[in-house]
Formats: C-alpha cells, structure tokens, sequence
C-alpha cells in the first residue's frame, strides 16, 4: 500500500482519488474509483456528486489523515457501507451496523413483488418482516403503502436496535414495531403481507463469499445450515397460521434454490402463486399463500388482517 503515503495534505481531490483508485485496484477491490470517490465525499462531509466541483480543492491534514484511515480499510475489503455507516435501498438512507445484514439491490425484488399483488395501496394492511436486520424491507413498504403499519421480527438484538434506529430516523417510528423473536414463534396470525430475506448460504460455502461479506457480515444473517435451506424449514411451519385469509408471504432465495424452497413450503400448506427474478435473471423470490386459496391465480389484496396496536 505504498501509495497511501500520496494521500497527503496539499493534494487535490483530483490527484487524492487517482491515488487512492490506484491503492484499491492492487488489493482487488471491484470499482476502486467509485470507492474512493465514495469515501473522500464521506471524509470531507459531503456526497460524491458535489466532488464534481471541486476538483482542485486542496485537503489539509486532517481530512487526510481520515481519507488515508478510510482507504487503508477499504484495501483490507470491509465494505463501504460499513465505513461510512449507512447503506441506499429502495431510495433511503439506512444506518447499518456489524449486527445487521448490508442491504443489497437484489432484494428490491421483494419490495416489488409485493406491490405487483396489492391492488390499493391505500388500504390498512399489516405486514410481517421476519428477519427483519436493518428493517429495510419493511421500511420500503410501508413508505409505499401509506396506511399500513407493520412488525419486523429478528432473532438478534443488536439488529433489533439498528431497526429501530432507521424506523425513528425515516419516520416510520409510529407504524412500526420491532420484537425479539425466532422466526414466528409465539405471534398471533393474521398479516397480510408477509416477507423475508432469511440466510440462505450453506455452511460450507461461506468462506468462499466476497471478503467484504464473508469477513464482515454477521454470520447469523449469512448462515442458512448446511445445505442454505434451515431457515426455510424453521418458519415455514408458522406462515400459514400467520397469513390472513386473502394474504401472502415474499420469500427471498438464493440462486438456484426456488424449487426446494417451493417443496417446503408445500409441505406446510402453502402454495408458490409466483416467482419474480432479479435484474440479472435469476430466480429471487417466491410468492406463498395458504393453498386453498392459491387456485385460479388470485391477484390483488383487500385489508381484512390483523390491526397492530402501537
């Protein structure tokens, strides 16, 4: 990392990017000149955009000495977003932390799945997030679905805190509740919408992931058991119990798992009604009712679930 000693006081921003660039591409970081621009607008207070204008602003030594910090990180591969504490999905800011899983754009599949099926948006529904992390599946559907208020569910505490902290700081506090819980243990049923975004990656296969997410995302987010389908066995039991009558559940997958997934779900008395694929074409989600009513394609979403008392 010898070129961390050009990031020095008296560079431009121009030169100070190119040399950080430079530093992330030797330790294989994806997009190093992003990177770098990304973490130069967090050291200097301001977004990666308003760089654009200051191509010969000069640093001094102490946004130096954070940007070199910052850099020097980065080289190691923990992730940007756990650098600069905050994460973009669904086009909010999230405050993540070491307890919760980074949000990643793939599971904006869930989000849209969910908003295909529910005919008016206006309507009171209740929703369900198991495993719910940073809270942004449920923060994104509710800022969609106006009267809706909504319960995220996760087994750690720490990302129970962070939850909570984006429902305060994007102002969602008074619809969303946020409970220590396994999965759907002990809660009473009747959700409308229910989704989640479990850990589904194999045991064995963890270590094998990108540096940024085998060393540094939370291994229970990450953990899926030994074949990446335990977390699926574990909830699907209680997700029929849980639906409304007329209601559904998004279950985000890994690649190449919606059929399995779609077998466990069987076996619990829930139907796959549909499958929606990222924007790379693999298979993402699955959509589940309780299969009495999943015959004949039933589309659209009337509120007759639970209330939530907050």
């Amino acid at each position: 990392m010898s070129d961390l000693a050009s990031l020095a006081a008296d560079k431009t921003v121009d030169e100070t990017v190119a040399a950080a660039a430079r530093v992330l591409a030797t330790a294989g970081v994806p997009e190093p000149r992003r990177d770098a621009g990304v973490l130069l607008g967090h050291a200097l207070g301001a977004g990666r955009v308003l760089l654009l204008a200051w191509p010969k602003r000069r640093l001094n030594a102490i946004e130096a000495e954070l940007y070199r910090d910052l850099v020097r990180r980065r080289a190691r591969r923990e992730p940007v977003s756990r650098l600069v504490g905050r994460r973009e999905f669904w086009s909010m800011d999230f405050v993540v932390t070491p307890a919760v899983l980074d949000p990643r754009p793939d599971s904006e599949t869930v989000v849209e799945a969910v908003l295909e099926r529910v005919a008016d948006r206006a309507a009171p529904l209740s929703v369900l997030d198991l495993g719910t992390g940073s809270g942004c599946l449920l923060m994104a559907l509710l800022a969609e679905l106006p009267n809706a208020v909504g319960v995220g569910v996760d087994l750690s505490r720490g990302a129970l805190d962070a939850a909570r902290d984006n429902a305060r700081r994007l102002g969602f506090r008074d619809r969303a509740r946020f409970l220590h819980g396994d999965w759907g243990r002990g809660l009473a049923g009747g959700f409308n919408v229910i989704v989640t975004n479990p850990p589904y990656i194999p045991d064995g296969e963890i270590e094998d992931l990108a540096p940024e997410v085998a060393g540094h995302e939370p291994r229970l987010a990450l953990s899926g058991g030994v074949d990446g389908l335990e977390a699926y066995r574990r909830m699907a039991p209680d997700l029929a119990g849980l639906l409304a009558p007329n209601g559904f559940a998004v279950l985000e997958v890994g690649a190449g798992q919606a059929d399995d997934v779609a077998a466990i779900l069987g076996r619990s008395g829930l139907a796959v009604s549909g499958r929606r694929a990222d924007l790379a074409g693999i298979e993402r989600c699955l959509v589940a009712e309780p299969a009495r009513i999943c015959p004949g394609g039933k589309k659209g979403l009337e509120s007759s679930g639970r209330t939530i008392n907050f």
